[in-house]
């Protein structure tokens, strides 16, 4: 499980010209599901995102969390994370989780998140053509990879 989580000042995506959801400051954060991925991905990637300290703290200093800054999360699904780029120039998906895996994990993210922040987490709807906008603050983006733990 792949996550690009990117500081925001602001954050939205958009089905079909209408807002699915928004967010002000906190974490705009694509997630990619891979076919082998598990709910200890879930978990451990979770509290991962939920535990950055990229927020700058009174003096300046990337010292703070979500909690720290009373942010939120927009979660988006991106499968062409686990884009394979080996061969030629048209990118393989091979690895990207079908979406009888994806959607469940995806969910579950959803509601761990939840959890950790006690706040509702805005999302995308999986699978769909979606517009995402984002004011980047920092700018700040990290990638984390449920499989490099170590």
């Amino acid at each position: 499980m792949i996550a690009v989580v990117q500081r925001v000042s602001q954050a939205s995506v958009s089905i079909d010209e209408k807002i699915e959801g928004q967010i002000g400051l906190g974490f705009m954060v694509l997630l990619g599901i891979t076919h082998n991925d598990t709910n200890e991905d879930v978990e451990w990637l979770g509290r991962k995102i939920t535990g950055l300290r990229v927020f700058s703290d009174p003096e300046g200093k990337m010292n703070l969390d979500l909690r720290g800054v009373a942010g939120d999360i927009l979660l988006i699904s991106q499968f062409t994370l686990h884009a394979s780029t080996k061969k030629g120039n048209r990118p393989s998906f091979i690895e990207a989780a079908r979406p009888e895996i994806a959607i469940p994990l995806y969910e579950k993210m959803i509601s761990f998140l939840e959890k950790e922040t006690g706040k509702p987490i805005q999302s995308g709807r999986f699978g769909a053509d979606m517009k995402v906008s984002l004011l980047n603050d920092g700018p700040v983006t990290i990638i984390i990879d449920s499989k490099n733990r170590i």
